[in-house]
């Protein structure tokens, strides 16, 4: 490297030019054809040192000078520069790489080739998938940063697309395994599971389901078994009629009945007319013992999953009624508004009057703002206790247990 290129390069003064024009030379610009470049945070002393390199005695008695100053910027004429120091354009690429540390990278072409590589990506998958043109858009339209993953994640939905229907049935995390090296590849909260739902959706014409138990009817539907195991939801002294296995069970249960998504899709009980109370948390159902209560309960264990579904919607498909109490949280307030708008649950357990029985300390952790779809009286409520009521606290335990003496189906506002 020149002696004066190196100078040059490691002159801290003049490090703002030579990231500018580093900057440009990356944008694809050819050096012979850069006149000049407008430079940012340049130094007074490296102001002053370019006009005294630049400037002409003539230019100086003009009061004038080649190197001005405008909106912040200062406005090089590199050509003059570069002929003031002997230097030609093929010089400028080796210098600023020194002054910058970096290499100079034509990043204009590159975006070039990374768009006709794309074309080429997307090419491909609508080759790999043409029975789902509506997913690939989605995926175009999404677009990517990792064109190795995709192409992975395609050729596992081709492997997936062709097999269906699969007979006989075969699990998720079987399939997963034999066609993706990785029995969770698949899994239904993973990208690769959702674009599976979607195209299986697709491909067999059915709008993609939202709520999971259709999810995985869905693909039950195709011989694809999705966590039918898994996953299970707690009855307690819930009334049937039919003389099915799990029927059977649960007329000779003497505790809580854990059932799983298979129990309740491939042998599904014959419920009799009742009210099933739903809770969120097992603790209910532990009280319940304690307490004798005869009610039937349900218990979902938190969020709603596909089993939970499951339940819910069988038991309104055979005319069970519904109640449903949760904890006074951001969370159990999202299910019981869910549950209610879903399937019609009466809430219980849930309103002003609970908070308010509840005391100013119903428990010692701290609530947030309540959700927007909360009434009034209950939001008002919440904000004055400023407290979660959990459904452990004896004042919801003695509303879910309270004797009903009212008409089953009758409704309660939502909240």
């Amino acid at each position: 490297m020149d002696v004066l290129l190196t100078d040059l390069a490691h002159d801290q003064d003049l490090r703002p030019l030579w990231t500018a024009v580093h900057k440009r030379l990356c944008s694809g610009v050819d050096p012979r054809t850069v006149v000049t470049v407008r430079v940012e945070g340049l130094s007074v002393t490296g102001l002053s040192a370019l006009r005294s390199l630049v400037d002409t005695s003539a230019r100086r008695r003009r009061n004038g000078s080649a190197v001005v100053v405008q909106d912040g910027l200062v406005v090089v004429p590199l050509r003059d520069l570069l002929a003031v120091l002997g230097l030609g354009a093929n010089d400028l690429v080796p210098l600023v790489e020194l002054a910058v540390g970096r290499p100079v990278v034509d990043l204009a072409a590159e975006r070039r080739r990374v768009i006709a590589r794309r074309s080429d990506l997307w090419t491909e998958v609508e080759a790999m998938l043409p029975a789902a043109p509506v997913l690939v858009a989605r995926m175009r339209a999404a677009g990517t940063d990792d064109e190795a993953s995709v192409r992975r994640m395609v050729a596992v939905l081709a492997r997936v697309l062709v097999r269906l229907p699969s007979a006989p049935p075969t699990s998720l995390a079987k399939l997963s395994h034999d066609l993706a090296g990785d029995p969770h590849y698949l899994d239904l909260d993973r990208l690769a599971g959702m674009r599976l739902v979607a195209a299986v959706a697709e491909v067999t014409g059915q709008p993609e389901p939202i709520r999971p138990d259709r999810v995985r009817a869905m693909l039950a539907g195709v011989g694809v078994l999705a966590d039918r195991l898994s996953a299970t939801v707690l009855l307690h002294q819930v009334r049937v009629l039919g003389d099915g296995v799990v029927d059977r069970r649960l007329r000779e249960a003497i505790a809580p009945v854990a059932l799983t998504l298979l129990d309740l899709t491939v042998h599904p009980p014959t419920f009799a007319p009742q009210l099933l109370t739903v809770v969120e948390n097992p603790s209910v159902l532990e009280a319940a013992l304690v307490e004798r209560s005869p009610l039937a309960f349900a218990c979902t264990s938190g969020q709603l999953g596909s089993v939970d579904h499951a339940l819910l919607q069988l038991a309104v498909d055979q005319g069970v009624s519904l109640r449903y109490s949760g904890d006074l949280d951001g969370p159990g307030l999202q299910i019981a508004n869910s549950v209610s708008a879903t399937y019609g649950a009466e809430l219980v357990a849930m309103s002003a009057k609970t908070v308010q029985s509840a005391g100013p300390q119903p428990s010692t952790v701290p609530r947030g703002e309540p959700p927007p779809f909360v009434d009034q009286h209950l939001r008002e409520a919440l904000k004055t206790s400023g407290r979660v009521v959990y459904q452990e606290h004896d004042t919801v335990l003695s509303e879910l247990f309270a004797q009903l003496d009212h008409d089953a189906g009758s409704q309660k506002p939502p909240l």
